[in-house]
Order: C-alpha cells, then structure tokens, then sequence
C-alpha cells in the first residue's frame, strides 16, 4: 500500500512542474500586463521601463519563469503588483470562504445524489424513478452560474429567506452551496443508480433473496456497499473541481474567495495572484483525484497490486 502511495505522490512533482509552465506561459502571452494599471496618464516610457525593471518584467519570459519558481517552491508566492500585499497572505484570507462553500457543496452532492440514486434503484422504471433522473439531469445539465440567479430570484428577491450577497452568516452560504452542489447531486445519482442496478443483476443478490433477507436489507447493507466503488471516484474527483467551480459562483453571489480574487486579478492582469490562483485551483483538482486514487486501491486492492 505504500508503494502505491509513494509512487502517486511522486508523479505529482512532473505534473505540478507542467501545470506551472502552462499557466505560467498562457498568462504572459495574453495582451497587456499589470503596468498599464499602475502608470497614470501622460506617463513617458522611462516611466514604463522603470515599472518593469522593478517588478523583473524586462527580463526574457524563460527567465521570469525561473525567479518565480524558485521562489514558489520555497513558499514566496511573491507579490500584489496591484494590491502591494503578500500573495500568499491574499490566498489565506479568501481560502477559507471557499473551502466552506466547497465543503457544504460536496456535502449536498453526496446525501442529495445518493439519496436519488438509490430510491431510483429501487423503484427502476416507476414514477418515482422518471422523477429522480430528470432532477438529476436538471442538476447536471444546468450551469451553475444560471441556476444561482435563478435561486437569488426566487428564494432571496420573491421569498427572502436568504441574503441576495455577502458572507456573513450560514444564511449566506446556502444558496451558493446549493448551486455548486446540485450539479454533483445529479451526476452521483446517475452513477448511483447504474452502479446500483448492475449490483442487483448479480448472482449474490438472488442468494440473498433465498435466504429470506428483506428487500431493504439487501439493498442498503449489500448492494449499496458494493456499488459504492464508482460513486466514491466520482466524489473524489468532484472535490477539486466543486472548488473550481466555486469560482463563478463567489461572483454570482459577490462573495469573498478565491474565485472573487482570481478574476479581480485578470482584470487588472496582477501576475503573481494569477499565477497562485490558477495553480491552487488546478492543483486542488489534481491532488482530489490523487485522494480518490488512494481511497481507491484500499478499498480494491487490485489497483494497487498493478503497482507491484
């Protein structure tokens, strides 16, 4: 076991090393940079190159890269060009407000889509199974974004039960969580509901039966245990991206977090909160599916068994 465990840590480093080049590179390519915000008008160009010699952008981009990553790794994320603060101490105050909204959003994903996929299951081909699915299409084929104005109209606007913005009660994280969280909703019932009928096609389920157990019993102790296999890397790999798709939302919402940061920054093109937050969200995705990786192979020792 952790054999397996050291050698899926290790192939993070070359994927990190790849996911930094990219955005890294991507970044510096789009049009403009952060020194149009800062220089007021009627500045000369001495000014502009003054700017750019302080901040090192006058060097080559190969070499841009390398200062920074230097300094990346030893934990310097650098600093606010616009906002003269710490990177890092921006990421540490906004992370927090994500973190609940992906948390909370994970949480509806999972009780919400396994609650349909299993009354789905076992109520195949009825009413109550047309219900659940087109629920659980709605959640996966709605975006996000559209769905919280659509929350923020009826729920806060038409009933005001909950705050139309802000964060400064739980009041405030319901409706986001709610958005984020019913797209997973809808992709783990599906996924419940298949992995669940093709456990009931199993010769074990019909022994069950002849041994007089329930149909509640079978379902719930034996057969949801065994279709839980899928439904776990589906919650794996929606760990990372629930806080990627966080991002439209906090904006939605005008809340604080990453997201919010993130998108202030690419308007005023501030490379250093850039860069850190592309890489904390891509990274967050990366190391949600490494934790379903590792979930995984104990709970199937066959995967790991490849790594012998």
């Amino acid at each position: 076991m952790w054999v397996y465990v050291l050698r899926r840590t290790l192939l993070l480093i070359p994927i990190f090393f790849a996911i930094s080049v990219v955005i890294f590179s991507l970044i510096h390519l789009v049009p403009g940079d952060p020194i149009d915000s800062l220089l007021g008008p009627g500045s000369s160009k001495g000014d502009r190159a003054e700017l750019l010699a302080l901040y090192g952008l006058d060097k080559p981009l190969p070499m841009q890269y390398l200062y920074w990553l230097k300094d990346f790794i030893t934990g310097d994320m650098g600093q606010s060009i616009i906002e003269k603060q710490p990177v890092a101490d921006m990421i540490f105050y906004n992370l927090p407000f994500t973190m609940r909204l992906g948390l909370l959003s994970l949480a509806i994903s999972f009780f919400l889509g396994i609650f349909l996929g299993i009354i789905s299951a076992a109520a195949k081909n009825t009413f109550v199974d047309y219900i659940a699915m087109i629920i659980a299409l709605l959640g996966v084929t709605v975006p996000a974004f559209w769905l919280g104005l659509i929350l923020i109209l009826a729920f806060s606007v038409n009933l005001g039960w909950f705050p139309v913005s802000g964060s400064g009660s739980f009041s405030h994280l319901v409706l986001p969580a709610v958005a984020v969280g019913l797209g997973g909703a809808g992709l783990v019932a599906r996924v419940t509901r298949v992995s669940m009928l093709e456990m009931f096609n199993k010769d074990f389920v019909l022994l069950l039966y002849a041994k007089g157990l329930s149909r509640n019993v079978i379902i719930v102790k034996h057969v949801f245990r065994n279709a839980l296999m899928p439904v776990i890397t589906i919650l794996g790999l929606r760990l990372g991206w629930i806080l990627g798709g966080a991002v439209s939302i906090e904006i939605v919402f005008s809340r604080p977090g990453i997201g919010s940061m993130l998108l202030t920054a690419l308007f005023r093109r501030d490379y250093p909160v850039v860069q850190a937050s592309l890489i904390f969200l891509t990274m967050a995705v990366i190391i949600g599916a490494f934790i379903t990786d590792i979930i995984y192979s104990y709970a199937d020792p066959r995967v790991r068994d490849v790594y012998k």
